[in-house]
Protein backbone atom coordinates (compact mmCIF):
# COMPACT_ATOMS: atom_id res chain seq x y z
CA UNK A 1 0.00 0.00 0.00
CA UNK A 2 1.29 3.55 0.75
CA UNK A 3 5.05 3.85 0.54
CA UNK A 4 5.47 0.29 -0.69
CA UNK A 5 4.63 0.51 -4.37
CA UNK A 6 7.71 0.44 -6.58
CA UNK A 7 8.03 3.43 -8.85
CA UNK A 8 10.19 3.86 -11.96
CA UNK A 9 13.59 5.35 -11.34
CA UNK A 10 13.73 9.05 -12.08
CA UNK A 11 15.83 10.18 -15.02
CA UNK A 12 18.17 12.16 -12.82
CA UNK A 13 20.33 13.21 -15.74
CA UNK A 14 17.40 15.32 -16.99
CA UNK A 15 17.05 17.17 -13.71
CA UNK A 16 18.11 20.82 -13.71
CA UNK A 17 21.43 21.34 -11.96
CA UNK A 18 21.22 23.39 -8.78
CA UNK A 19 24.34 25.27 -7.82
CA UNK A 20 25.04 25.08 -4.09
CA UNK A 21 25.99 28.74 -4.17
CA UNK A 22 22.44 29.57 -5.25
CA UNK A 23 21.19 28.36 -1.89
CA UNK A 24 23.19 30.78 0.24
CA UNK A 25 21.28 33.49 2.03
CA UNK A 26 23.56 36.41 1.13
CA UNK A 27 22.73 40.05 1.82
CA UNK A 28 22.63 40.76 -1.88
CA UNK A 29 20.06 38.05 -2.48
CA UNK A 30 17.86 39.29 0.32
CA UNK A 31 17.85 42.77 -1.23
CA UNK A 32 16.97 41.37 -4.65
CA UNK A 33 14.20 39.29 -3.13
CA UNK A 34 12.68 42.32 -1.46
CA UNK A 35 12.82 44.38 -4.65
CA UNK A 36 11.52 41.62 -6.93
CA UNK A 37 8.66 40.64 -4.65
CA UNK A 38 10.42 37.60 -3.22
CA UNK A 39 10.69 35.98 -6.67
CA UNK A 40 13.86 34.10 -5.76
CA UNK A 41 12.48 32.74 -2.49
CA UNK A 42 8.87 31.70 -2.40
CA UNK A 43 8.83 30.62 1.25
CA UNK A 44 8.74 26.96 0.27
CA UNK A 45 12.28 26.19 1.37
CA UNK A 46 13.40 25.96 -2.29
CA UNK A 47 11.27 22.85 -2.77
CA UNK A 48 9.69 24.55 -5.76
CA UNK A 49 13.05 24.36 -7.54
CA UNK A 50 12.83 20.56 -7.55
CA UNK A 51 11.03 18.65 -10.31
CA UNK A 52 7.42 17.84 -9.45
CA UNK A 53 8.06 14.10 -9.86
CA UNK A 54 10.96 14.17 -7.40
CA UNK A 55 8.88 15.82 -4.69
CA UNK A 56 6.17 13.26 -5.34
CA UNK A 57 8.67 10.46 -4.87
CA UNK A 58 9.93 11.92 -1.59
CA UNK A 59 6.42 12.43 -0.25
CA UNK A 60 5.36 8.90 -1.26
CA UNK A 61 7.50 7.42 1.53
CA UNK A 62 5.50 9.13 4.26
CA UNK A 63 2.77 7.46 6.29
CA UNK A 64 -0.75 8.79 6.09
CA UNK A 65 -0.60 10.77 9.39
CA UNK A 66 2.69 12.33 8.28
CA UNK A 67 1.14 13.31 4.96
CA UNK A 68 -1.69 15.05 6.77
CA UNK A 69 0.74 16.94 9.00
CA UNK A 70 3.05 17.91 6.14
CA UNK A 71 0.12 19.26 4.14
CA UNK A 72 -0.22 22.00 6.78
CA UNK A 73 3.32 23.32 6.30
CA UNK A 74 2.98 25.26 3.04
CA UNK A 75 0.83 25.47 -0.08
CA UNK A 76 3.36 23.68 -2.29
CA UNK A 77 3.62 20.64 -0.04
CA UNK A 78 -0.12 20.70 0.52
CA UNK A 79 -0.53 20.34 -3.23
CA UNK A 80 1.76 17.29 -3.24
CA UNK A 81 0.28 15.71 -0.13
CA UNK A 82 -3.24 16.01 -1.52
CA UNK A 83 -2.39 14.79 -5.02
CA UNK A 84 -4.66 11.79 -5.80
CA UNK A 85 -1.64 10.01 -7.30
CA UNK A 86 -0.35 9.60 -3.74
CA UNK A 87 -3.45 7.56 -2.86
CA UNK A 88 -3.65 4.99 -5.64
CA UNK A 89 -2.92 2.35 -2.99
CA UNK A 90 -4.10 3.04 0.54
CA UNK A 91 -4.23 0.87 3.65
CA UNK A 92 -6.21 2.28 6.55
CA UNK A 93 -5.88 -0.96 8.51
CA UNK A 94 -2.98 0.32 10.69
CA UNK A 95 -5.28 3.13 11.88
CA UNK A 96 -8.29 0.92 12.63
CA UNK A 97 -8.63 2.21 16.18
CA UNK A 98 -8.84 5.87 15.12
CA UNK A 99 -10.67 5.76 11.79
CA UNK A 100 -14.14 7.34 11.70
CA UNK A 101 -16.73 8.47 9.18
CA UNK A 102 -15.17 11.93 9.42
CA UNK A 103 -11.79 10.47 8.44
CA UNK A 104 -13.29 8.90 5.32
CA UNK A 105 -15.00 12.17 4.45
CA UNK A 106 -11.71 14.04 4.85
CA UNK A 107 -9.96 11.61 2.48
CA UNK A 108 -12.60 11.61 -0.26
CA UNK A 109 -11.10 14.44 -2.31
CA UNK A 110 -7.68 12.77 -2.22
CA UNK A 111 -8.82 9.28 -3.23
CA UNK A 112 -10.47 9.92 -6.59
CA UNK A 113 -7.89 7.72 -8.35
CA UNK A 114 -7.66 4.98 -5.73
CA UNK A 115 -7.28 1.42 -7.03
CA UNK A 116 -6.42 -0.66 -3.94
CA UNK A 117 -8.03 0.02 -0.56
CA UNK A 118 -7.81 -1.80 2.77
CA UNK A 119 -10.32 -1.04 5.51
CA UNK A 120 -9.77 -4.33 7.33
CA UNK A 121 -10.51 -4.28 11.09
CA UNK A 122 -11.91 -0.75 10.95
CA UNK A 123 -15.27 0.47 12.24
CA UNK A 124 -15.37 -1.12 15.67
CA UNK A 125 -17.88 0.36 18.15
CA UNK A 126 -19.65 2.32 15.43
CA UNK A 127 -16.74 4.61 14.52
CA UNK A 128 -17.32 3.81 10.84
CA UNK A 129 -20.92 3.36 9.76
CA UNK A 130 -22.55 1.84 6.70
CA UNK A 131 -23.58 5.35 5.63
CA UNK A 132 -20.04 6.71 5.84
CA UNK A 133 -18.62 3.73 3.98
CA UNK A 134 -21.22 3.93 1.20
CA UNK A 135 -20.57 7.65 0.76
CA UNK A 136 -16.83 7.03 0.39
CA UNK A 137 -17.26 4.17 -2.10
CA UNK A 138 -19.71 6.16 -4.23
CA UNK A 139 -17.26 9.07 -4.39
CA UNK A 140 -14.03 7.13 -4.88
CA UNK A 141 -14.76 3.50 -5.75
CA UNK A 142 -15.26 3.53 -9.52
CA UNK A 143 -11.63 2.60 -10.19
CA UNK A 144 -11.16 0.05 -7.39
CA UNK A 145 -9.59 -3.27 -8.34
CA UNK A 146 -8.86 -4.49 -4.78
CA UNK A 147 -10.99 -4.01 -1.66
CA UNK A 148 -9.99 -5.50 1.70
CA UNK A 149 -12.82 -5.54 4.26
CA UNK A 150 -11.78 -8.30 6.65
CA UNK A 151 -13.57 -8.15 10.01
CA UNK A 152 -15.58 -5.04 9.12
CA UNK A 153 -18.69 -5.43 11.24
CA UNK A 154 -20.34 -2.25 9.97
CA UNK A 155 -21.06 -3.85 6.58
CA UNK A 156 -24.69 -4.28 5.58
CA UNK A 157 -26.54 -5.47 2.51
CA UNK A 158 -26.74 -1.84 1.38
CA UNK A 159 -22.93 -1.67 1.47
CA UNK A 160 -22.64 -4.77 -0.70
CA UNK A 161 -25.14 -3.33 -3.16
CA UNK A 162 -23.14 -0.10 -3.43
CA UNK A 163 -19.92 -2.06 -4.01
CA UNK A 164 -21.58 -4.11 -6.76
CA UNK A 165 -22.97 -1.02 -8.49
CA UNK A 166 -19.96 1.28 -8.08
CA UNK A 167 -16.98 -1.04 -8.59
CA UNK A 168 -17.55 -2.92 -11.87
CA UNK A 169 -13.83 -3.59 -12.34
CA UNK A 170 -13.23 -5.04 -8.87
CA UNK A 171 -10.89 -8.04 -9.09
CA UNK A 172 -10.15 -8.77 -5.42
CA UNK A 173 -12.62 -8.76 -2.52
CA UNK A 174 -11.84 -9.86 1.03
CA UNK A 175 -14.78 -10.31 3.41
CA UNK A 176 -13.13 -12.75 5.81
CA UNK A 177 -14.65 -12.86 9.31
CA UNK A 178 -17.50 -10.51 8.37
CA UNK A 179 -19.73 -12.85 10.34
CA UNK A 180 -22.43 -10.26 11.02
CA UNK A 181 -23.20 -9.73 7.34
CA UNK A 182 -26.63 -11.12 6.49
CA UNK A 183 -26.61 -14.14 4.12
CA UNK A 184 -28.78 -12.29 1.60
CA UNK A 185 -26.09 -9.60 1.21
CA UNK A 186 -23.72 -11.99 -0.56
CA UNK A 187 -26.00 -12.30 -3.60
CA UNK A 188 -24.77 -8.90 -4.84
CA UNK A 189 -21.25 -10.29 -5.33
CA UNK A 190 -22.43 -12.15 -8.44
CA UNK A 191 -22.55 -8.77 -10.24
CA UNK A 192 -18.77 -8.42 -9.87
CA UNK A 193 -17.98 -10.55 -12.90
CA UNK A 194 -14.33 -9.41 -13.09
CA UNK A 195 -13.46 -10.99 -9.72
CA UNK A 196 -10.22 -12.98 -9.61
CA UNK A 197 -9.84 -13.35 -5.83
CA UNK A 198 -12.65 -13.80 -3.31
CA UNK A 199 -12.14 -14.42 0.41
CA UNK A 200 -15.28 -15.55 2.26
CA UNK A 201 -13.58 -17.23 5.23
CA UNK A 202 -15.85 -17.53 8.29
CA UNK A 203 -18.84 -15.75 6.76
CA UNK A 204 -22.51 -16.74 6.72
CA UNK A 205 -22.80 -17.13 2.97
CA UNK A 206 -25.39 -19.70 1.96
CA UNK A 207 -25.32 -22.22 -0.85
CA UNK A 208 -27.74 -20.39 -3.17
CA UNK A 209 -25.74 -17.16 -3.09
CA UNK A 210 -22.45 -19.01 -3.57
CA UNK A 211 -23.73 -20.96 -6.58
CA UNK A 212 -24.90 -17.69 -8.12
CA UNK A 213 -21.45 -16.19 -7.62
CA UNK A 214 -19.76 -19.20 -9.22
CA UNK A 215 -22.16 -19.06 -12.16
CA UNK A 216 -21.31 -15.47 -13.09
CA UNK A 217 -17.77 -14.97 -11.72
CA UNK A 218 -16.10 -17.48 -14.00
CA UNK A 219 -12.69 -15.77 -13.93
CA UNK A 220 -12.07 -16.64 -10.27
CA UNK A 221 -8.52 -17.79 -9.59
CA UNK A 222 -8.40 -17.69 -5.79
CA UNK A 223 -11.32 -18.66 -3.54
CA UNK A 224 -11.46 -19.11 0.24
CA UNK A 225 -14.51 -20.88 1.69
CA UNK A 226 -12.87 -21.93 4.93
CA UNK A 227 -15.28 -22.48 7.83
CA UNK A 228 -18.37 -21.34 5.89
CA UNK A 229 -20.77 -23.37 7.99
CA UNK A 230 -24.03 -22.27 6.30
CA UNK A 231 -23.31 -24.18 3.07
CA UNK A 232 -25.45 -27.30 3.00
CA UNK A 233 -23.72 -29.46 0.38
CA UNK A 234 -20.09 -28.87 -0.52
CA UNK A 235 -20.22 -31.59 -3.16
CA UNK A 236 -22.59 -29.42 -5.20
CA UNK A 237 -20.27 -26.44 -4.74
CA UNK A 238 -17.21 -28.49 -5.76
CA UNK A 239 -19.00 -29.76 -8.87
CA UNK A 240 -19.96 -26.21 -9.83
CA UNK A 241 -16.36 -25.08 -9.38
CA UNK A 242 -15.21 -27.86 -11.68
CA UNK A 243 -17.66 -26.75 -14.36
CA UNK A 244 -17.59 -22.92 -14.12
CA UNK A 245 -14.23 -21.94 -12.59
CA UNK A 246 -11.62 -23.85 -14.56
CA UNK A 247 -9.01 -21.11 -14.07
CA UNK A 248 -8.92 -21.67 -10.31
CA UNK A 249 -5.38 -21.58 -8.86
CA UNK A 250 -6.01 -21.78 -5.11
CA UNK A 251 -8.95 -23.08 -3.08
CA UNK A 252 -9.43 -23.16 0.69
CA UNK A 253 -12.06 -25.64 1.94
CA UNK A 254 -10.84 -25.79 5.55
CA UNK A 255 -13.42 -27.42 7.83
CA UNK A 256 -15.88 -28.15 5.02
CA UNK A 257 -17.45 -31.00 6.94
CA UNK A 258 -19.67 -32.55 4.25
CA UNK A 259 -17.31 -32.68 1.26
CA UNK A 260 -16.99 -36.26 -0.03
CA UNK A 261 -14.94 -38.09 -2.64
CA UNK A 262 -17.59 -37.36 -5.29
CA UNK A 263 -17.19 -33.59 -4.99
CA UNK A 264 -13.41 -33.78 -4.69
CA UNK A 265 -13.13 -35.91 -7.84
CA UNK A 266 -15.30 -33.50 -9.85
CA UNK A 267 -13.24 -30.59 -8.55
CA UNK A 268 -9.92 -32.20 -9.47
CA UNK A 269 -11.14 -33.19 -12.93
CA UNK A 270 -12.45 -29.70 -13.72
CA UNK A 271 -9.87 -27.41 -12.07
CA UNK A 272 -6.61 -28.88 -13.34
CA UNK A 273 -4.70 -25.62 -12.87
CA UNK A 274 -5.01 -25.81 -9.08
CA UNK A 275 -1.74 -25.07 -7.30
CA UNK A 276 -2.92 -24.67 -3.69
CA UNK A 277 -5.62 -26.74 -1.99
CA UNK A 278 -6.60 -26.77 1.68
CA UNK A 279 -8.64 -29.81 2.75
CA UNK A 280 -7.71 -29.53 6.41
CA UNK A 281 -10.21 -30.95 8.91
CA UNK A 282 -12.50 -32.24 6.13
CA UNK A 283 -13.43 -35.33 8.12
CA UNK A 284 -15.77 -36.82 5.50
CA UNK A 285 -12.92 -37.41 3.03
CA UNK A 286 -11.67 -41.00 3.29
CA UNK A 287 -8.47 -42.26 1.70
CA UNK A 288 -10.05 -45.69 1.20
CA UNK A 289 -12.30 -44.18 -1.50
CA UNK A 290 -9.24 -43.41 -3.63
CA UNK A 291 -10.02 -39.68 -3.65
CA UNK A 292 -6.48 -38.60 -2.73
CA UNK A 293 -4.97 -40.89 -5.38
CA UNK A 294 -7.23 -39.31 -8.01
CA UNK A 295 -6.38 -35.87 -6.67
CA UNK A 296 -2.65 -36.43 -7.15
CA UNK A 297 -3.11 -37.79 -10.68
CA UNK A 298 -5.36 -34.92 -11.77
CA UNK A 299 -3.40 -31.97 -10.36
CA UNK A 300 0.21 -32.08 -11.62
CA UNK A 301 0.69 -28.34 -10.90
CA UNK A 302 0.01 -28.76 -7.18
CA UNK A 303 2.44 -26.79 -4.99
CA UNK A 304 0.67 -26.66 -1.61
CA UNK A 305 -1.61 -29.34 -0.18
CA UNK A 306 -3.12 -29.35 3.31
CA UNK A 307 -4.58 -32.64 4.52
CA UNK A 308 -4.49 -31.56 8.15
CA UNK A 309 -6.10 -33.89 10.71
CA UNK A 310 -7.23 -36.45 8.14
CA UNK A 311 -6.31 -39.66 9.91
CA UNK A 312 -6.94 -41.80 6.81
CA UNK A 313 -4.06 -40.47 4.69
CA UNK A 314 -1.76 -43.41 3.99
CA UNK A 315 1.51 -44.39 2.29
CA UNK A 316 -0.08 -44.95 -1.12
CA UNK A 317 -1.39 -41.36 -1.12
CA UNK A 318 2.08 -40.00 -0.38
CA UNK A 319 3.65 -42.19 -3.07
CA UNK A 320 1.09 -40.97 -5.61
CA UNK A 321 1.95 -37.37 -4.77
CA UNK A 322 5.62 -38.19 -5.25
CA UNK A 323 4.90 -39.69 -8.66
CA UNK A 324 2.58 -37.03 -10.08
CA UNK A 325 3.27 -33.72 -8.29
CA UNK A 326 6.99 -32.96 -8.80
CA UNK A 327 6.52 -29.24 -8.05
CA UNK A 328 5.11 -29.81 -4.55
CA UNK A 329 6.51 -27.27 -2.08
CA UNK A 330 4.34 -27.62 1.01
CA UNK A 331 2.58 -30.69 2.39
CA UNK A 332 0.67 -30.87 5.67
CA UNK A 333 -0.40 -34.34 6.87
CA UNK A 334 -0.66 -33.48 10.57
CA UNK A 335 -2.38 -36.16 12.61
CA UNK A 336 -2.30 -39.16 10.29
CA UNK A 337 -1.43 -42.55 11.78
CA UNK A 338 -0.86 -44.44 8.54
CA UNK A 339 2.18 -42.79 6.93
CA UNK A 340 5.63 -44.26 7.47
CA UNK A 341 9.17 -43.09 6.82
CA UNK A 342 9.62 -45.02 3.55
CA UNK A 343 6.91 -43.12 1.68
CA UNK A 344 8.13 -39.81 3.09
CA UNK A 345 11.65 -40.55 1.91
CA UNK A 346 10.29 -41.29 -1.57
CA UNK A 347 8.38 -38.02 -1.53
CA UNK A 348 11.45 -36.04 -0.49
CA UNK A 349 13.53 -37.61 -3.26
CA UNK A 350 10.92 -36.99 -5.96
CA UNK A 351 9.79 -33.48 -5.01
CA UNK A 352 13.00 -31.49 -5.25
CA UNK A 353 11.21 -28.18 -4.66
CA UNK A 354 9.71 -29.23 -1.33
CA UNK A 355 10.25 -26.58 1.35
CA UNK A 356 7.98 -27.60 4.23
CA UNK A 357 6.64 -30.94 5.42
CA UNK A 358 4.40 -31.04 8.50
CA UNK A 359 4.27 -34.48 10.12
CA UNK A 360 3.16 -33.31 13.57
CA UNK A 361 1.33 -35.96 15.61
CA UNK A 362 2.00 -38.63 12.96
CA UNK A 363 2.40 -41.65 15.23
CA UNK A 364 4.65 -43.64 12.87
CA UNK A 365 7.13 -40.76 12.49
CA UNK A 366 9.31 -40.42 15.57
CA UNK A 367 11.95 -37.85 16.47
CA UNK A 368 14.79 -40.03 15.20
CA UNK A 369 13.19 -40.37 11.77
CA UNK A 370 12.65 -36.62 11.58
CA UNK A 371 16.29 -36.03 12.48
CA UNK A 372 17.51 -38.46 9.81
CA UNK A 373 15.31 -36.95 7.11
CA UNK A 374 16.29 -33.41 8.09
CA UNK A 375 19.96 -34.35 7.79
CA UNK A 376 19.45 -36.06 4.44
CA UNK A 377 17.25 -33.26 3.03
CA UNK A 378 18.49 -30.02 4.68
CA UNK A 379 16.56 -27.75 2.30
CA UNK A 380 13.24 -29.01 3.67
CA UNK A 381 11.79 -27.73 6.95
CA UNK A 382 10.27 -30.84 8.54
CA UNK A 383 7.85 -29.81 11.28
CA UNK A 384 7.10 -32.27 14.06
CA UNK A 385 5.10 -31.59 17.21
CA UNK A 386 4.80 -34.26 19.88
CA UNK A 387 2.18 -35.23 22.39
CA UNK A 388 3.30 -35.25 25.99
Amino acid sequence: MRGVKQRPALALYKMPMIDISDLSDSEEEREVAEVAGAKSCTGNGYFDKLPYELIQLIVSHLTLPDLCRLAQSCKLLQQHCCDPLQYIQLSLQPYWARLTDASLGYLQSRCTLIQRLSLSWTGNRGAVTATGFCSFVKACGSGLVCLELACCHFLTEACMEVIAQTCPGLQELNLSSCDRLHPQAFTHISQLTALRRLILYRTKIEQTALLSILTFCTQLQHLNLGSCVMIEDYDVVACMLGVRCRSLRSLDLWRCKNLTERGLTELANGCRLLEELDLGWCSTLQSSSGCFLQLARSLPRLRKLFLTANRTVCDSDIEELAAHCPGLQHLDILGTRMVGSASLRKLLRSCSQLLLLDVSFCSQIDARTVQELSTQFPAVAIKKSFTQ
